[in-house]
């Protein structure tokens, strides 16, 4: 898919996350926008995978680690053909498959339910190693968050990856620099990150996590790597798209008002979302 098409289509999904969570009346609107370009890139470019059979056994898979960022997961499944977009307005009420956190038993087409964080990578990694030992082509993506990898469970699957050569791997870290209880670096800093995952024997690159000029052959590359993971590092801004929401940390977990809806929504779709 074009550049351009991807840029739409990540514009689409901004506005259904902001109608979602206001619906719902609570989310985390920060978060989900921030890695809209991330899973636009993975649903509607590189991923192998076919809507109409979620259980196809070729398709490549993808763990949303950071549970909390799954409206942005939800969005692009609607509009890539899974569910109907208006499925989109039952986010977190009762009963219904589009829980606040995905839930793999409910909805076909989520690989594993997560929102405990720290642990999608290692799920992830089991899922690459069975396609290696299985010798099956498909690709795990895992997307993580940056206050999430302070988790030590990160980085036992951040060691054993290399060890057994899960060239099939590939984790994205949406680096938003923003976390529940503040700023990243302020928490628990990170750095030097790219050069501690390199010490673990990852590929690493770097890119601006809302370009998909970046985006796209970095994925590309992963997936030709054979000898060991890759890990992306995608640079992100909390909230992008929507002024009054970007690089604010109160914006990690409170949903929009119906005003603040209305002027999110206008804001998408005046200037739609360029880097």
């Amino acid at each position: 898919m074009a550049y351009e098409s991807l840029r739409e289509q990540a514009q689409k999904m901004r506005v259904s996350i902001i109608e979602m969570l206001t619906e719902a009346k609570s989310g985390h609107p920060g978060g989900s926008l921030s890695c809209t370009e991330i899973v636009a890139a993975l649903y509607f470019s590189e991923m192998r995978h076919d809507p109409q059979r979620p259980d196809w056994s070729e398709r490549d898979r993808f763990v949303i680690s950071k549970g909390h960022g799954v409206p942005a997961v939800y969005a692009a499944m609607a509009h890539a053909g899974y569910f109907p977009v208006q499925e989109l307005m039952t986010l977190r009420k009762t009963g219904a498959r589009l829980q606040g956190h995905p839930d793999r038993r409910r909805l076909p087409g989520i690989e594993a339910s997560t929102g405990s964080l720290g642990q999608g990578l290692s799920v992830a990694q089991g899922i690459a190693l069975a396609s290696k030992l299985s010798a099956k082509p498909w690709h795990t993506y895992c997307l993580l968050g940056d206050g999430e990898i302070q988790e030590g469970q990160v980085w036992e699957a951040a060691m054993s990856a290399p060890k057994f050569k899960l060239g099939s791997l590939t984790a994205i870290l949406d680096y938003n620099h923003g976390q529940i209880d503040g700023r990243v670096d302020d928490v628990m800093s990170l750095e030097p990150l790219a050069d501690k995952w390199r010490a673990f024997n990852w590929n690493v690159i770097e890119v601006d996590g809302h370009k998909f000029e970046d985006l796209i052959p970095a994925l590309q590359k992963a997936r030709k790597a054979t000898d060991k993971p890759t890990f992306v590092i995608a640079h992100t801004i909390k909230g992008k798209g929507v002024s009054f929401m970007e690089g604010k940390i109160e914006w990690h977990g409170v949903a929009p008002n119906k005003d603040q809806e209305t002027a999110a929504i206008k804001e998408i779709n005046a200037k739609g979302v360029r880097s």
